[in-house]
């Protein structure tokens, strides 16, 4: 008997073997769309219905998936979001046409062209002091409106009993929102130069996102399979900051943050990392990660799934290594199918594996490819 898209997933996160490999897409910034590639599915199918952006945020371009097109897409999961502050939306709906897009923390981004934004607004840019840390305005995480629709969201997708649901407060990233607020490059000089400063910041961000990660937890309740986090903390060749500065600096934060979600909810975490970060996978297993994403085959060592799955497929789900840098944006159809069939051969046996693209599908992505990637997933996935 075929299996709900729910019991699929749970199954392989326990290292079963379902019916099939599930499918992530469509749940969070990570695993979702943009625009474009969304509306060629949509014209393919023959969809016609209003664009809804995650966060409300369209400069983002992130898109939040009809029913119709997820179920198309046969996603194993839906996703229970967190929202912008009720201030910070309406400021951003009336600003002025092409004024740069502010969010709740003071950073932002700017149009570099008509249409195409990119983060460029780092208010604490100059900061180098404990002082300028406690000075500056940080965002309300008490604030209500962050989480006032997230109980009755994830109960409804719990009593229809169908899918997983992965709870995606997006916007809780130590690492990367010290790069927002100061620009990657000055944060991690002052990494190198002024740890006792950057460490002072990252704790005061990580604090800020414990407190909203509570708020999220208790409305969310036992409604909830997976609760996503993560940091970037690899290019395509390395790492961002070296292995030790990362266990000295960063991985006590993390497992800090992690056990308190642990002790909150039951839910699997579910930890989202771009680039080359093989090198820090007994790290992420140590805290306590249940599944690792997006796999960037891309990228490193991370290419090689073998041997990921050879050192570490029994102790971490993994979730992604469908490659969106060459095979989605600029393979054939049949090129994609093998694509998903080779990762598929390598990752499924012994379940801990789900498939997704490596990180949102760009704009280049066209989305006959798109469908054909899941459709190779129901095909060559199963058990």
């Amino acid at each position: 008997m075929p299996q709900t898209p729910r019991q699929r997933v749970l199954e392989a996160i326990d290292h079963g073997s379902p019916d099939r490999v599930p499918i992530i897409i469509g749940t969070s910034n990570t695993t979702s769309l943009k625009a474009p590639p969304y509306r060629g599915v949509k014209k393919l199918l023959g969809i016609e219905s209003p664009e809804r952006y995650i966060y409300d945020w369209p400069e983002l371009g992130t898109v939040i998936p009809d029913e119709a097109v997820l179920e198309r897409l046969h996603s194993d999961a839906r996703g229970v979001l967190d929202s912008f502050p009720a201030d910070t939306l309406t400021r951003n709906k009336n600003r002025p046409p092409h004024d740069p897009f502010i969010d709740d923390w003071g950073s932002g981004q700017r149009e570099i062209e008509p249409g195409n934004w990119f983060p460029g607004v780092h208010p604490m840019r100059g900061a180098t002091t404990i002082e300028e840390i406690e000075a500056y305005p940080w965002p309300d995480m008490d604030d209500p409106t962050r989480v006032a629709h997230v109980r009755e969201a994830a109960r409804i997708l719990m009593e229809q009993g169908q899918y997983a649901i992965i709870g995606t407060p997006w916007l809780l990233f130590p690492f990367e929102r010290a790069h927002a607020m100061q620009g990657m490059d000055v944060f991690l000089e002052n990494m190198a130069l002024r740890p006792d400063f950057a460490e002072a910041l990252l704790r005061k961000i990580a604090g800020l996102c414990t407190t909203l990660m509570g708020h999220f937890l208790d409305e969310i309740g036992d409604n909830i399979d997976m609760i996503k986090i993560g940091d970037d903390l690899g290019t395509q060749e390395s790492l961002l900051i070296s292995p030790r500065m990362y266990r000295r600096m960063l991985k006590p934060i993390h497992a800090e943050f992690i056990a308190y979600i642990k002790q909150r909810t039951k839910a699997k975490v579910f930890f989202h990392t771009d680039g080359d970060v093989f090198d820090l996978i007994p790290d992420f297993i140590d805290m306590g990660v249940d599944i690792l994403n997006p796999i960037q085959t891309s990228a490193g060592k991370m290419a090689d799934l073998q041997e990921l799955k050879k050192r570490f497929g029994d102790s971490i789900t993994f979730c992604g290594a469908v490659d969106t840098h060459h095979i989605l944006p600029h393979g054939t159809i049949q090129e994609v199918r093998d694509e998903v069939k080779r990762v598929v051969d390598i990752m499924a046996p012994g379940g801990g594996f789900m498939v997704a693209s490596v990180h949102t599908i760009m704009d280049e992505v066209p989305p006959e490819n798109i469908l054909a990637m899941v459709d190779a997933v129901e095909e060559f996935g199963k058990y």
